[in-house]
């Protein structure tokens, strides 16, 4: 039976009622602005089991083809997609609405990684009496992706239909999985570097809201991670390379900026990190070449294991089987292909020492977990030992734990305060592996610190530093058409980033005032990574103890304090006066 979690009537602090509309939205073509007679606009709503009440969401997307000299790519990349929500109160057309917010993803992130705070975002707006949007950009390289096997299990309610697709080669609905691109079919990625990712947000606002004034009056723009530095060269940049122009400058595209768990800046996305652009021009035009030659060599940025395509899918797949059976045991580790990759990632997320990790005894899969608690030991910032991919969502019940110590030992990972890196969080593991008597399952968030608890946990833990719900992570990593991870990021992009006197960058990076001219307001997560500071000096971040990297994206509306979540709440506020600051 499952737990009612944060889907308690408290859940309506945040939301208006509109159940008529909620129930009849999935069934309707909504419009945007430019929708009507425009073939190269398709608009598909997509039906969610969120619990916020009142949100239409859709996938949109855009025909705008590559310049003539990208190298072949397949047809369905000369397009650009987004994720519209919208209060099913408010207007269909997006040029009406009261505010957009507009969000770049970070690295190794798609639109659906917004899909929680964009639905609180809203429904909080809605709730106050404004119609405010939210839009999640999704990158271009991300077209090679073949979600069909998420999407089919979906609707069939059985995780072996997505099994069967990735890992088996079986065909469903008359599709079978053509492998993760690799070599050639992804050299035209070399192009899909800092220019055209910020060409593709521009023209989306512009074919989206044609209307200049429109786009200066309600379009908030921001991101995530690396969002907040791709955001910060957007309101420096000048998109006719002419300064004299400024209609076409980034920050008149845009009436304010939101950093999540990131600062608006137009540089490298690490404090510290130095600005190449700045070195002498003798040597710029080199390192640019270089740069492009390793891009050449590898246009996704990948790694022989934990990060690459095959194990980016792996964690939406991790999504889709606790979101169709939370309390089903171990769907994806019995099925996950025993292939290197795929065992050296399980064995390096997952050991609880060094011994486990290089001999493979006992073995990870051998764990006896739901598929909530996979979730969890995936992603959770007890678990998890990268800071970049951490949630707080919980804690192991159901057997005992041992402090974890690898790939470092937690009194040195917890001693790193300075760059983040590993999280704040003391990070356990479970003790006992092939027992069948045994089975790990999941405390929520609201769940901690409840006699549902066991004895180990307040070692680890505590309910001031849960914030997210497992259900609502592992709903956001599956059910979206476009996706939360992100399996082909392109290393152009990277490259690009701190490169600002180079001379592919500099003929456009022209304004660099363009973050001072408008208002903005930045979270940082108390458990987030470090950040550099931002472009603005009037820029004092809201700290958010509890939160880690992920969570600015997926906090429960709710939170444990009983009160409403500050993210999407506070953004709420900014839509409605950006000059102040969400305060």
């Amino acid at each position: 039976m499952r737990r009612s979690r944060y889907r308690s009537d408290a859940v309506r602090l945040l939301v208006s009622s509109a159940a008529t509309a909620a129930l009849i939205a999935p069934l309707i073509v909504v419009t945007g602005s430019t929708a009507a007679a425009d073939p190269s606009r398709t608009e598909t709503p997509w039906a969610s089991s969120s619990t916020v009440d009142g949100v239409i969401s859709s996938e949109v997307t855009l025909r705008v083809p590559l310049p003539a000299e990208v190298a072949p790519h397949p047809d369905r990349c000369d397009t650009l997609s987004y994720l519209r929500w919208r209060s099913s109160s408010g207007p269909e057309d997006s040029a009406a609405a009261d505010r957009i917010l507009v969000a770049q993803p970070g690295v190794f992130e798609g639109a659906g990684a917004f899909d929680s705070v964009a639905r609180n975002t809203v429904a909080a707006a809605a709730a106050e009496g404004n119609s405010v949007e939210f839009w999640a950009l999704d990158r271009r390289s991300n077209c090679l992706e073949d979600h069909h096997g998420v999407q089919a299990a979906l609707k069939t309610r059985d995780f072996d239909t997505a099994a069967n697709y990735y890992f088996s080669g079986e065909e469903v609905d008359g599709r079978t999985f053509a492998g993760y691109a690799d070599g050639p079919d992804t050299r035209w990625l070399e192009s899909q570097g800092l220019e055209q990712t910020l060409r593709d947000q521009y023209d989306i606002l512009r074919l989206e809201l044609p209307d200049p004034r429109t786009r200066k009056d309600k379009v908030l723009c921001g991101g995530h991670s690396l969002g907040g530095f791709l955001t910060g060269y957007f309101a420096e940049w000048d998109f006719d390379g002419n300064a004299a122009t400024t209609d076409d400058a980034g920050y008149n595209q845009c009436s304010g900026y939101f950093a999540l768990d990131t600062v608006i800046k137009a540089g490298l996305p690490a404090a510290g990190a130095p600005d190449l652009g700045a070195l002498p021009p003798f040597l710029t035009g080199p390192l640019e070449q270089a740069s492009l030659a390793l891009d050449s060599a590898y246009p996704v940025l990948r790694l022989p294991a934990v990060i690459n395509p095959e194990t980016t899918n792996l964690l939406a797949l991790a999504g889709l089987a606790a979101t169709l059976d939370p309390d089903g045991v171990n769907a994806l580790l019995d099925r996950a292909p025993k292939n290197t990759n795929i065992d050296l990632t399980l064995r390096t997320l997952l050991s609880k020492d060094a011994a486990m990790a290089v001999t493979g005894s006992p073995d990870v899969r051998n764990l006896r977990a739901t598929n909530e608690a996979t979730v969890g030991a995936l992603l959770d910032d007890n678990s998890q030992p990268l800071g970049f991919l951490q949630s707080s969502m919980g804690f192991f019940t159901g057997g005992p734990v041992v402090d974890k110590s690898f790939p470092l030992p937690s009194q040195i990972a917890l001693g790193d305060t300075g760059s983040g890196a590993f999280g704040d969080a003391h990070k356990a593991s479970p003790a006992v592996y092939g027992n069948p008597d045994v089975t790990y399952r999941w405390l929520d968030y609201d769940e901690v610190g409840t006699a549902a608890s066991l004895p180990d946990e307040g070692s680890y833990t505590n309910r001031d530093s849960e914030v997210s719900s497992v259900a609502e992570v592992a709903r956001s990593l599956s059910e979206p058409p476009l996706d939360f991870t992100e399996w082909y990021f392109p290393s152009r992009l990277n490259l690009d980033l701190g490169q600002a006197g180079a001379p592919s960058i500099a003929e456009n990076h022209l304004h660099l005032d363009g973050v001072n001219r408008n208002p903005i307001v930045t979270f940082h997560g108390g458990g987030g990574i470090a950040l550099p500071e931002s472009n603005n000096p009037a820029d004092v971040p809201i700290v958010l103890p509890g939160y880690n990297h992920i969570d600015v994206l997926t906090a429960a509306p709710v939170q444990n304090n009983g009160r409403p979540e500050v993210v999407s709440t506070t953004l709420a506020r900014f839509a409605a006066n950006p000059s102040a600051g969400g305060r």
